[in-house]
């Protein structure tokens, strides 16, 4: 063979091994998800995402601890850039619910800056930071575009399994400038969460869990959604349970829509001749004493 020969096949093998070489870097930078799944329902829509434990364990446990805990319940996405990032407030300040002292100790905790080769593309989650980049607390950023610029700078754990079209909504929302901030005009709500197993969709006990945490979540929006109704100072007393916010609140959305009590969000609701009061929920029956 001449040599010229012999160097074409050399430059060939070559290429492909650069070209084998850049896919094997991509696949390693797309890790996999582990089976928990957590749900944000926000006042335009529920956002789902899941945790890459093998890249950032810290940050995952910590963010997953604060879930579990409710602390992102009545926070907000203070921070909505099209194109660029939704980001979550730190529930320290974010939130409009008063937290305990469990709640407060686990947000308080700074966690340290798990950096790697993932991306930072549309969906992915990102820990919001000061300039110590081990300060990060419960700020975080979903990435509602690529940014690579921001690789390696900030801690990825996670990614968006559902609820893009809840994403694309938030970038219609009307928005002002503060500094280097893009920010919504109206408050964007994190009304309730909750979280599952996608591996434990067929065990009857965890399915009977999950069921249990949507109903407290669905206590949680019906709460919040009493608390900013413009009938609520008027109609209701000051102080109220958990289960009397709940009726007070399908009274006072009899008082302005008798429908909406029928429809809203999948519910039946009827009045008992016993003093319960009987709401049946994504096929769920809760009896809430009044």
């Amino acid at each position: 063979m001449c040599s010229s020969g012999r160097v074409s096949i050399a430059i060939a093998i070559a290429c492909m091994s650069l070209l084998f070489g850049a896919i094997s870097g991509a696949i390693a930078t797309v890790p996999e998800l582990g089976s928990a799944r957590v749900v944000f329902q926000t006042n335009y829509g529920d956002i789902e995402f899941g945790f890459y434990h093998s890249v950032a364990p810290k940050t995952v446990e910590h963010i997953f601890k604060l879930v579990r805990l409710g602390c992102y319940n009545t926070n907000h996405f203070f921070r909505v850039d099209k194109g660029f990032v939704a980001q979550v407030a730190d529930v320290a300040g974010g939130r409009t619910a008063p937290m305990n002292e469990v709640q407060r100790l686990e947000a308080e905790k700074t966690i340290v800056g798990e950096f790697s080769d993932v991306k930072h593309v549309r969906g992915i989650l990102s820990m919001g930071r000061y300039s110590d980049p081990d300060s990060a607390q419960s700020s975080f950023s979903i990435l509602l575009g690529d940014a690579p610029h921001l690789d390696g700078q900030y801690a990825i754990f996670g990614k968006v399994t559902k609820g893009d079209e809840t994403l694309r909504k938030l970038e219609q929302v009307p928005t002002r400038t503060e500094g280097i901030f893009v920010m919504p005009t109206e408050r964007i709500t994190i009304l309730s969460t909750y979280y599952y197993d996608t591996g434990a969709e067929t065990c009857e006990e965890d399915r009977l869990i999950l069921k249990r945490r949507l109903a407290a979540s669905a206590v949680e929006i019906e709460k919040q959604k009493l608390i900013n109704h413009p009938l609520f100072d008027s109609v209701l007393p000051s102080t109220m349970s958990e289960p009397e916010l709940v009726h007070a609140n399908l009274i006072v959305e009899a008082l302005t829509d008798t429908s909406h009590v029928q429809h809203m969000m999948g519910r039946n609701a009827t009045k008992l001749g016993d003093p319960f009061f009987n709401v049946t929920l994504w096929n769920l029956e809760i009896m809430i004493p009044l």
